[in-house]
């Protein structure tokens, strides 16, 4: 017979009856400020690299939608184990909470197997990404040591998914902080006190990825909950697998289907100079520093729903999403209104480089971030809120539409159709990433009305969700 910690006990009470607005705060902060350090990593990183130079920038922006691509799988992995863990923690069934925590961790095993055998195949791997060729010879060698850290992020993306779905979100904040603090210290040793190149970028990123894969085996070391690892519970069986693999697939082929969009958006981009990727890549990450709180939101919100889902309690489960949407919404707001006070100063940062400042470069940024901004902030906080509820309640099919809608009918048409019939320049990549923005805000909230009404004719509480 299973059984849980106290504190496991304790928070499963409050995520069935605990006050809402108290219950989101608690658990989707800790996540919230996860994502934005996660965020703000990225800007730094992005920063370390023009310090080399403004190509070394390019080169890192295009290679991460490639890395995405790769790694999708194993996020698809972890959000169907997290959603199905959740829903069974909710449900009280503790035996199979056990269950799907092993299971999850042996198919994590598995890809990371798979991932390793990629690193020889590195520079064809490329070459298949069409990366343009002045790309090629620097992002070979720093993509090969990004698939070796792959191994390391798929094992702790899992890992934290478990830790999310017990509500340990200080837990993962915390690891995460002193991830990013390594991560950070590191790189800024590599390139400015030892002058070294991208390469060692990944290399820090190795190193401090193994920080929280050594803490997540130390945390799951207890063999008397239904929270840790056990090799005897590492069930194969279909009522146990398939549960996770039927909602962690589409999420997986929307994540890497995304990343591809983004590659051929890079690709596309590269009409207007192969500065304009890395313009579009630093005006993604100042956005990214709004948007990735409302998405830490969104994972903390989409376990609450799961959870409960389990118990039955449907009125909660929409009381979570409208809730969540006017908390992202506010941050969404706040974000942009800091965001365009000091984009002068933020883009100033990216345009310095050994070789001198870069106007030209920092006017571009400027430019493609001021549509991006705009179309962003408020949108993608409807976005995540719609996706909280769709992960929350297993409905991934959908989020799969909705995201290759973003990428195949709201972006890549939009961005082709300004680069043949307008006079625009680079700002166009901006414009495209507004226009998609905002129409996807608005197809998510159809869908959302639509699943709404699903749950209304499910009936009182307590009824299941058909």
């Amino acid at each position: 017979m299973q059984k849980i910690s106290s504190k496991d006990a304790d928070f499963r009470e409050r995520a069935l009856n605990g006050n809402m607005w108290k219950l989101l705060l608690a658990v989707g902060m800790p996540l919230a400020m996860h994502q934005g350090l996660s965020s703000m990593f990225k800007i730094l990183d992005a920063l370390m690299a023009s310090h080399i130079s403004a190509e070394s920038v390019s080169t890192v922006a295009y290679l991460a939608q490639i890395q995405q691509m790769i790694s999708a799988i194993g996020t698809g992995l972890a959000a169907g184990g997290s959603m199905k863990i959740s829903e069974a923690y909710g449900a009280g069934d503790y035996e199979m909470v056990k269950k799907r925590v092993n299971s999850l961790f042996a198919i994590c095993g598995g890809l990371c197997v798979l991932v390793l055998l990629m690193i020889p195949f590195s520079k064809q791997i490329l070459m298949l990404a069409n990366t343009p060729e002045n790309l090629l010879i620097e992002g070979q060698q720093y993509f090969a040591v990004e698939l070796g850290a792959l191994v390391l992020t798929f094992f702790n993306t899992v890992y934290i998914s478990v830790e999310r779905s017990r509500g340990h979100s200080k837990r993962i904040l915390k690891l995460n902080l002193s991830m990013t603090i390594l991560k950070l210290g590191l790189t800024a040793l590599f390139v400015y006190g030892f002058n070294m190149g991208i390469v060692m970028i990944g290399v820090a990123t190795v190193i401090s990825q193994a920080v929280i894969t050594i803490a997540g085996f130390y945390n799951l070391r207890e063999k008397d909950t239904a929270f840790s690892i056990d090799r005897k519970q590492m069930s194969m069986k279909k009522e146990v697998v398939l549960p996770i693999i039927n909602v962690a697939y589409p999420v997986s082929i929307e994540k890497v289907a995304f990343a591809f969009g983004k590659v051929v958006v890079n690709s596309m981009s590269g009409f207007y100079g192969a500065l304009t990727v890395g313009a579009l890549g630093i005006s993604n990450n100042i956005s990214g520093l709004t948007t990735s709180w409302q998405i830490g939101m969104q994972d903390g919100a989409a376990s609450i729903i799961s959870q409960n889902l389990g118990a039955g309690k449907l009125k909660r489960v929409k009381e979570a999403f409208w809730k969540t949407m006017m908390i992202n919404v506010g941050i969404g707001l706040t974000g942009m209104l800091i965001s365009f006070t000091f984009l002068e100063q933020i883009s100033a940062l990216f345009a310095k480089s050994q070789g001198g400042f870069n106007e030209e470069f920092q006017q571009m940024i400027m430019h493609i971030f001021v549509y991006d901004s705009s179309g962003s902030a408020v949108p993608l906080a409807i976005n995540a809120s719609v996706m909280a509820l769709l992960f929350g309640l297993g409905y991934t099919k959908r989020t799969l539409i909705i995201n290759f809608m973003r990428i195949f009918i709201y972006r890549i048409p939009v961005l082709w159709a300004l680069q043949n019939f307008t006079e625009l320049g680079s700002e166009a990549v901006g414009v495209m990433m507004m226009i998609s923005n905002i129409c996807t805000a608005a197809t998510a909230l159809i869908m959302a009305f639509l699943v709404l009404r699903k749950l209304e004719s499910a009936g009182a509480e307590g009824n299941e969700l058909r």
